[in-house]
């Protein structure tokens, strides 16, 4: 708890207007606070559980404004907003994560960068600006490598594989040809994430991490705790993590995905922000992702992070998975969460499922 702390009642600003505004939105609502969403698109689903929303261009300053002058404290819910617009609202009112945790995440080579600064271990990796660069980056690095777009990329878009020098060339055509980054691909015996929050006093607590599963890029299920093979590399992947959150000045909820391998964890990347791989927290955790990090940005005391249950599973519903919502009603110990996204979409996260174990 901070003497910056905002009492019930305030008003919150949340820049975007997906899932997990609609989520923050529910948390803020159950601790007595107001929402109000900023985003350009006429349909969010964020605006289900807001209290006032404003629908204008993230470049338009006017509106911009208007809704800085409207709220006590703003947060984002992705971090494909653009950073000057962030700026612009940081000069009006406080805001949590900080711009530069924004501007780190939305560059790959700047997030690897810093990362690097701060001591955390990552597969070999090439920034990509042209052919000549690309060529001697798979010279040095070797195949098979992945190539990512250096922005924008998400659930698995903007990346190729590089399976040879002789492909090297297509796999850049195929993301753009634009500034990219080349990274090693390599051998681990799976994926997590560290969720940790920071609150504005320093204080930092983590949840349980989940091991993660991916299917075509897109996180399918989340499940906690993670197997003893990761387990093993847990603690220090959450140093890791720690020292980066400090390093940002960080207040709020942030995830970290690490590779566990043979040499212990190395990092992936970051995201500034609620984290899909920590939707299990809602039902799973003492305090949810969503509560801890509305309790961050508002200067409350932070929550409990321990598991309500023995284990918890997350499962994603990405495009017609949506369809079968009933049959998950009907089985014991199912939350079902549903993004309110209309027709369902192939690739699109609908809404997600949690089952928690009793202890």
């Amino acid at each position: 708890m901070t003497d910056k702390m905002l009492a019930p009642g305030a008003t919150i600003g949340i820049v975007g207007g997906g899932q997990l505004g609609r989520m923050l939105g529910v948390a803020a609502a159950q601790l007595g606070y107001v929402t109000h969403i900023f985003a350009p698109e006429g349909d969010a689903v964020a605006a289900a559980t807001a209290q006032h929303i404003t629908h204008a261009a993230y470049d338009d300053m006017r509106a911009l404004g208007g809704f800085a002058g409207q709220v006590d404290v703003i947060s984002f819910e992705f971090e494909n907003v653009p950073v000057d617009t962030m700026r612009f609202l940081a000069e009006h009112r406080p805001l949590f994560p900080p711009v530069n945790a924004l501007a780190v995440a939305q560059d790959r080579v700047e997030e690897k960068k810093f990362a690097a600064d701060c001591g955390v271990p990552l597969a070999p990796w090439a920034e990509i600006r042209s052919t000549a660069a690309l060529a001697a980056a798979v010279a040095d690095i070797g195949t098979p490598a992945i190539l990512k777009t250096a922005r924008d990329g998400y659930d698995g878009k903007g990346q190729a594989r590089v399976d040879s020098r002789d492909g090297a060339a297509a796999a850049w055509a195929a993301i753009g040809n634009g500034r990219a980054v080349l990274e090693k691909k390599i051998d681990f015996s799976g994926e997590f994430s560290i969720l940790l929050v920071r609150g504005q006093d320093g204080e930092v607590r983590f949840w349980d991490a989940p091991e993660n599963r991916h299917v075509d890029g897109i996180l399918r299920q989340s499940i906690v705790p993670a197997p003893r093979a990761m387990a093993d590399q847990i603690a220090t992947a959450q140093q890791h993590a720690q020292r980066l959150a400090t390093a940002l000045d960080y207040v709020g909820v942030m995830a970290c995905e690490f590779f566990a391998t043979a040499d212990g964890p190395l990092f992936n990347e970051l995201a500034p922000r609620v984290h899909n791989s920590g939707h299990w927290t809602i039902e799973g955790a003492v305090t949810s992702q969503f509560e801890n990090h509305i309790r961050a940005i508002c200067g409350l005391p932070l929550g409990s992070t321990a598991l309500t249950g023995r284990a918890v599973t997350m499962d994603n519903l990405i495009g017609p998975d949506a369809d079968d919502w009933a049959a998950w009603l009907g089985r014991a110990g199912a939350h079902l969460h549903l993004y309110g996204k209309g027709a369902p979409r192939v690739g699109r996260k609908m809404g997600h499922v949690t089952r928690v174990e009793a202890a």
